[in-house]
């Protein structure tokens, strides 16, 4: 089999969601961790709502309305320097430490992202970690006006970087967008981000594990990953053995 591109997801498969858990603790004290776990689970709901309800509004609008939400059932006021300044860090998320190395071993192959993210979100975060020059493209699923899962989302990557489904390998540590970039009939690598983490010994669990157990395992869908990795490293051995 012959993969000619990889397409990145961006939020928590290339930069990490949870790195704005400092500036929300450091903001709203103890209730930081609560905040940032329920900002990213609203926000996903949130495309999904959207998208269902054909009632589309590019991400930042979607991101900003998830964190008043999250902090208004935290019980702090959604004051707007708050969230500006919060909304600020979803411009410079944190590039996962392995990243730039394992983007610069695939100089060989068209690289780009696909993502929620709305061009602006997605230019400041590309262009802030000093990664742009790895992508062919940014493809932002605002061209198609809908979110992931949506297969339309999906159906943007091959024309625009000039090649076919089949030469296509997906990347993503987000399961449902797993799901539907396999449906949608591409390649998938998943990014286990949280591994085999065990069960919790009883309901006693925090907001960040409560994430993690929540979001960190494969969908239920009958839509599973081709390949299931730890790291982005591990791409070149993917990509070895499909060349054999």
């Amino acid at each position: 089999m012959t993969i000619r591109a990889l397409v990145f997801d961006a939020y928590g498969t290339l930069y990490d969601v949870q790195s704005v858990r400092g500036l929300a603790t450091e903001l709203c004290g103890d209730k930081g961790d609560f905040i940032t776990q329920a900002w990213r689970l609203k926000q996903l709901e949130y495309t999904w709502l959207r998208g269902l309800m054909r009632a589309y509004e590019d991400f930042s609008v979607v991101t900003r309305a998830a964190l008043e939400f999250a902090l208004d059932r935290a019980g702090v006021t959604p004051t707007p320097a708050l969230c500006e300044e919060l909304m600020a860090k979803y411009l410079d998320l944190d590039l996962y430490p392995e990243a730039r190395q394992a983007l610069a071993a695939l100089s060989g192959y068209k690289l780009a992202i696909l993502s929620n993210g709305s061009p602006d979100m997605l230019a400041a975060l590309v262009e802030g970690s000093g990664i742009a020059p790895f992508f062919a493209d940014v493809i932002s699923v605002d061209r198609a006006k809908t979110f992931k899962p949506d297969p339309r989302c999906y159906d943007l990557v091959a024309p625009a970087l000039g090649v076919e489904r089949h030469e296509v390998l997906f990347v993503s540590s987000n399961s449902f967008d797993v799901a539907g970039a396999k449906q949608f009939g591409l390649k998938v690598a998943w990014i286990d981000r949280v591994g085999r983490a065990p069960p919790p010994m009883n309901s006693d669990v925090g907001p960040a594990e409560f994430y993690r157990l929540l979001r960190g395992g494969p969908e239920r869908l009958g839509q599973d990953a081709d390949f299931r990795i730890g790291s982005l490293t591990d791409l070149q051995g993917v990509l070895s053995g499909l060349a054999k």
